[in-house]
């Protein structure tokens, strides 16, 4: 009965989804490459409502609101804080990267090699800014919440959010239709969640039977690396910035445990995102916060993105045996700085930033890509887990900045998230 209990529990359930995925993948691998469609079925399925929730999220936290002058701050405050706390991300790469040389001493030519044609053919390409910012623009609407493409649908909800806002009480009963439609979607992403287990399931079989451990051996040292750089990251850089806005990153940690695991799971930061922004507002954030924070962070707050790219070129340079200067790795830092905003929502975008930043800096040979093919997916998780955590964390920092975060609400979701804490552990 007290197992029932304890099972019944999300996090308990996922844990164990990927325990048993990783034996599968292990044990029987063909079978694990098998499951690959229940992992992405389930990120499918959460993709359905990305594109509405956002919409709905944003338009009702602009429209509630009200103050455009408001508006403009917070996403200013926004950019602000992303581009400072990115950077410092892509410096901490470089210093460890720079003293631990997991690149040192490796042979590019005795190492296993992937194709990386489809990444590397145009990457001159993903350099255009004009044509990254024209692209923000939706030319259809309709294509643009077909596509889900979230920068688009995020520029249309910002308009329509800002229409209705100005419109006042003529728009009140569109409001409060958007504000019931809301609930309706917020309630299929409840009833998504319920196959999170088989989602994480499905995907780390799939990556443990497809790639296997020992793809790992080689460059274990890069991966080792690259983990414990985030782990720094998010105990240091991030605690620290928990700490000067009052809160505590613990307490954060575990009240996202849940969305975390899933991550793991499914290697996907997309899988959590409806659920990040519920989670945040009933954190403390406001409504009007979370629907500009969350959603433009997917796109530009990538902190566990840029603290692997910053290393990977660095790795590679040491495997060519190419000494970069520190003029040349402020180059890099300038130009990750962009492009890894400019491939934002692409499908295989770590590898087709490495490959724009390699054709730009014009020293590093491009065929050193096919490296990390074998361990990228291990590394995933790292990456989409601490861009998840940043997100979370950037949402609270401007909500407390703009006096927009309640302390009461999230005193009594810490108060809740213990309480259930305490009931599991009394079941255990």
């Amino acid at each position: 009965m007290k197992f029932l209990r304890i099972f019944k529990n999300l996090t308990v359930q996922v844990l164990t989804a990927i325990a048993i995925g990783v034996l599968v993948g292990l044990i029987w691998p063909d079978i694990g490459k098998e499951m690959k469609p229940l992992g992405d079925t389930f990120i499918n399925a959460v993709k359905m409502v990305i594109a509405p929730i956002i919409f709905l999220t944003i338009v009702l936290g602009i429209a509630k609101m009200g103050d455009m002058k408001k508006v403009g701050k917070v996403g200013g405050k926004a950019f602000i804080y992303f581009e400072v706390v990115t950077t410092i991300a892509l410096v901490i790469g470089l210093v460890v990267v720079n003293l631990i040389k997991p690149g040192a001493g490796l042979n590019f030519n005795e190492l296993e090699q992937g194709d990386v044609s489809q990444y590397t053919e145009n990457a001159g390409e993903q350099l255009n800014w004009i044509e990254f910012i024209t692209h923000i623009v939706p030319s259809n609407m309709v294509d643009a919440f077909a596509k889900g493409d979230i920068l688009q649908v995020l520029f249309f909800s910002i308009l329509f959010g800002t229409a209705l806002a100005a419109l006042g009480k003529k728009g009140e009963a569109i409001t409060e239709f958007l504000d019931k439609l809301s609930h309706v979607f917020f309630k299929i992403i409840g009833y998504v969640m319920k196959a999170a287990p088989i989602g994480a399931f499905g995907a780390m079989a799939y990556t443990i039977g497809h790639f296997g451990l020992q793809s790992l051996v080689p460059l274990g040292k890069l991966m080792i690396s690259v983990y414990v750089t985030m782990f720094l990251f998010i105990f240091v850089i991030l605690n620290l910035i928990c700490k000067y806005y009052g809160f505590s990153l613990w307490n954060y940690l575990k009240f996202i445990k849940d969305e975390i695991l899933i991550v793991l799971g499914t290697s996907s930061s997309e899988s959590v995102l409806p659920r990040m922004m519920d989670k945040m507002e009933r954190f403390g954030a406001s409504k009007s916060v979370v629907g500009l924070v969350i959603p433009t962070g997917y796109s530009f707050n990538l902190d566990g993105t840029s603290i692997y790219l910053s290393m990977s070129v660095v790795f590679l340079a040491q495997v060519f045996g190419i000494d970069l200067s520190i003029g040349q790795q402020i180059t890099i830092i300038l130009i990750l700085m962009l492009t890894s905003k400019g491939a934002a929502g692409v499908t295989g975008s770590g590898f087709i930033v490495l490959a724009s930043t390699l054709a730009a800096i014009q020293v590093i040979p491009l065929e050193g890509l096919a490296l990390l093919l074998g361990v990228d997916r291990f590394m995933s998780e790292g990456r989409a887990i601490t861009n998840l955590i940043g997100n979370g964390i950037a949402t609270v920092a401007v909500a407390k900045s703009e006096n927009e975060f309640d302390v009461e609400k999230n005193k009594h979701a810490i108060e809740n998230m213990k309480a259930i804490s305490k009931e599991m552990n009394q079941a255990s």
